[in-house]
């Protein structure tokens, strides 16, 4: 599809019609569909599901896993991927012939469906879902520098006094400890605080039992390999897509992710990303259920600057935290625009880069998977 039409019939602004987009272009591509559903619903009543489109032969060696919405609310923008994929796949018969032999593509629409729909970054438990990929049964990860922090990250009350001496605080031990320090203390994840941000949780969530039941039922531990793109948003330059990967030097998959992205690959534990090293993310979830048989990159595409989304995250989640929840209440929705905004710019320039990103990263993924799947 040309992709200035795309820009304007894969996006939606809302959960719900973001779910009938993919429902249609799955059908039209020939798509088989399965629906894990969340008990909850959503701000207006609706029904809250994590929707699995599979296309392609049923025991594809190979299998592409395209992932959105881990975190809530930048669904958006992987939802607008994962359908515009789907519409180029309605050009081929029943979408398949567009795939190389013996592959599969495997699209999980809304892993994180009740943050889409509720315009958060977190689960319906209050965890940020890609910290939420940890031992549970072994010591949690420490992050002091959140401990000494959290009322200055996400304060009692958003009052102009309170957010300064707030701002004043996080600027003193920013000089104090440095940029590195600061950032890693903001976001590389905490297991203590679960009004506070980039809170990992305490046990698995739904969410991310979800996905090991997706992997489950589609077998994915017994393909030859699988390659595994979970869409981000809100980090780097503006509307640019950075392959960001978390295998290590001198793995086979990094070989391989290097192979597929060249020099955009994004390495945050060699300092080479936009992204810091992070705790819980989903490339763990995916190791010891694949061992070398796969590829993990989060594809994280720019926003606004990191400053304003901290202020976006410390106002949504002091609503959550301080007052009881009223979806249609003016300051809530002033909130949750200032939310989705950040994370979701929703432009026709961003979409247009996001979708000229998408398709050469898909194709790349495809191309990696027939060269290095057997």
């Amino acid at each position: 599809m040309d992709i200035l039409t795309s820009i304007r019939t894969s996006f939606a602004d809302e959960y719900g019609d973001a779910r009938r987009l993919f429902l249609d272009a799955a059908a039209g591509a020939g798509a088989e569909v399965v629906a894990w559903e969340n008990p909850l619903s959503g701000p207006h009543g609706e029904p809250l599901t994590t929707d699995v489109a599979w296309l392609g032969p049923e025991d594809a060696g190979r299998v592409l896993v395209v992932v959105s919405a881990t975190h809530g609310v930048e669904g958006f923008c992987g939802s607008g991927i994962q359908v515009d994929w789907l519409a180029g796949a309605q050009s081929s018969k029943g979408g398949a012939s567009r795939l190389p032999a013996d592959t599969g593509v495997l699209l999980i629409h809304a892993l994180n469906c009740h943050g889409f729909a509720w315009w958060r970054r977190v689960t319906e438990e209050g965890c940020d879902l890609n910290r939420n990929f940890v031992d549970f049964d072994q010591p949690l990860p420490e992050n002091p520098g959140h401990d000494e922090l959290v009322d200055a990250f996400v304060p009692a009350s958003l009052d102009e006094a309170t957010l300064a001496a707030a701002e004043a605080r996080l600027a003193a031990w920013r000089a104090e400890h440095g940029e590195k320090a600061f950032q890693a203390a903001r976001k590389a994840g905490q297991y203590k605080h679960p009004h506070s941000m980039f809170f990992g949780g305490t046990a698995p969530t739904r969410a991310s039992l979800t996905l090991g039941s997706i992997v489950d039922a589609y077998r994915l531990a017994e393909r030859r390999m699988v390659s595994v793109i979970d869409v981000h948003t809100g980090l780097g330059p503006h509307g640019y897509g950075e392959p960001i990967c978390g295998h290590k030097r001198g793995s086979t998959g990094l070989d391989r992710v290097l192979a597929m992205y060249g020099e955009s690959t994004g390495l945050p534990a060699e300092g080479a990303s936009f992204s810091i090293p992070l705790n819980g993310t989903q490339g763990r979830f995916w190791q010891p259920r694949l061992g070398d048989r796969y590829t993990y990159v989060a594809l994280e595409f720019g926003t606004y600057d990191q400053e304003r989304s901290r202020k976006a995250l410390r106002a949504d989640h002091w609503l959550h935290a301080n007052r009881a929840f009223d979806w249609d209440d003016p300051e809530a929705q002033a909130i949750k625009r200032a939310i989705k905004r950040q994370y979701y710019p929703g432009t026709d320039s961003w979409k247009e880069m996001v979708l000229a990103r998408s398709r050469q990263v898909l194709r790349q993924t495809l191309e990696g998977l027939e060269r290095f799947g057997g």
